[in-house]
């Protein structure tokens, strides 16, 4: 179970006068549907598990999505009068399944009316949710608190208490990114495809590696988590600042329960590689590690990193690669809250295959001690040639033109050389440049 959102409200005492909404409090959605389905034995639903002064409220039905005044009503009444408020809510068997994939992210739309009116009355609204992956929170600002417990098995309503009592104190963390809206997921605009082809054009960029690197606001970040108590991470240290293939950096830090209540906190670790030339995601989570701590209770955590746990998987090699450079780690407890930070250099002598064409960046090329002795007259001629003159003049500064000059593909330099340089040349170039590569 995930404890999403808490100011306050939870968890509940005993003494309050709480009552419970919503029919997932007497029959819980605990699995999923297809061939996963099971009969248990006995499920344990959090209404037969809560205390006896607990009053129940159906509140809303799940056979179809439709609105009952009188059962939202009576529930209204008596969140009015109430100390605490949980709803319990989440998605009907129906819109979630192996067979078929869901077409929203939405709750049935008589569960989000119900949340929202009780919110307006009752400043103490805890929402318990039922669900097999993220849900749109239309009301998640105006709740007190949010538990996510997925689909917690046939002893899930006994679970649910524990926690909302205080009895357990919550530890899970989010697994996935739970966005705003559908519309914000990485694979929102080519989702299903066409004509039978279905395109994976977010590659890497899955999950919150495109919500991170998009910088995006998301409702609950990749690895969020709340407890009843407070965690504080301090003393970053590696043992090593510069590694090559084959070696290893121990990360080490501590972590201290600065709350009131015993616990547990997942530590996460992730990387990040400085201003590489290679399209990667601003940062991977590569360890993580649970621990238990006591109030006041201070524990030293040490991950071990090996070189390859800053590669990539390089297709030009068909294996995985090591850029050199350098890479930041980040620790921290999720995605979005990482306060730690150390740096370490990674090196690698060996070179990736370079192969020019007449569509290689002229930047490229420059960067090769061939193609900077045979190329990077002409450029620097055509950059400062009375044509050049002419259009920093009327349109651009020197600097665009050079930018422009370094960026365009080789193809593309013949016809702004003005006839200083053909494509028979070009050709000619690409065949001395890869002889030059062969040569290394």
């Amino acid at each position: 179970m995930v404890l999403l959102k808490n100011n306050g409200a939870l968890p509940l005492c005993r003494e309050e006068e709480t009552i419970f909404i919503g029919e997932f409090a007497e029959r819980p959605r605990y699995q999923g549907g297809g061939s996963s389905h099971i009969n248990a034995s006995r499920i344990e639903s959090a209404l037969e598990m809560a205390p006896e002064n607990i009053t129940f409220y159906r509140g809303y039905q799940t056979e179809e999505d439709r609105v009952d005044a009188a059962m939202m009503e009576e529930a209204v009444e008596a969140a009015k009068k109430a100390d605490k408020v949980v709803v319990f809510a989440g998605l009907p068997d129906a819109y979630e399944s192996e067979g078929y994939d869901r077409i929203h992210m939405k709750l049935p739309e008589n569960q989000n009316l119900l949340i929202q009116e009780l919110a307006k009355v009752n400043g103490n609204v805890i929402v318990v949710l039922h669900n097999g992956s993220p849900v749109e929170m239309p009301w998640a600002e105006d709740v007190a608190a949010i538990l996510e417990t997925y689909l917690g098995g046939e002893a899930v309503g006994g679970a649910v208490v524990q926690v909302l009592y205080g009895e357990v104190n919550p530890s899970g963390h989010l697994a996935e990114t739970f966005p705003l809206r559908l519309q914000d997921t990485p694979s929102y605009l080519t989702y299903g495809g066409e004509r039978g082809i279905v395109p994976y054009q977010e590659g890497v960029f899955v999950g919150y590696r495109y919500y991170d690197s998009k910088e995006m606001d998301v409702l609950f970040p990749f690895g969020h988590g709340l407890s009843y108590t407070e965690f504080s991470f301090r003393n970053l240290t590696v043992d090593r600042k510069e590694i090559k293939a084959g070696d290893t950096v121990t990360v080490s830090l501590e972590v201290t329960n600065t709350g009131s209540r015993s616990g547990k906190e997942v530590v996460q670790l992730y990387i990040a590689h400085e201003k590489g030339e290679t399209i990667r995601p601003v940062h991977e989570l590569k360890k993580f590690e649970k621990i238990a701590l006591n109030p006041g209770e201070t524990k030293k955590v040490s991950f071990e990193l090996g070189a390859e746990d800053f590669s990539y998987y390089e297709e030009r090699i068909q294996d995985w690669y090591i850029e050199p450079g350098e890479y930041v780690i980040e620790v921290g407890d999720s995605s979005r809250n990482l306060p730690l930070r150390e740096k370490v250099s990674i090196g690698n002598d060996i070179p990736l295959p370079i192969q020019i064409t007449l569509n290689t960046p002229m930047q490229e090329i420059l960067r090769l001690p061939k193609g900077q002795q045979l190329i990077g007259g002409m450029m620097a001629g055509m950059t400062n040639s009375e044509e050049a003159e002419d259009q920093i003049g009327e349109a651009m500064s020197r600097e665009m033109i050079e930018a422009m000059m370094t960026e365009i593909p080789l193809r593309t330099l013949v016809m702004f050389s003005g006839g200083q340089f053909t494509y028979a040349q070009a050709n000619a170039l690409v065949e001395v440049l890869n002889q030059s590569l062969q040569e290394l």
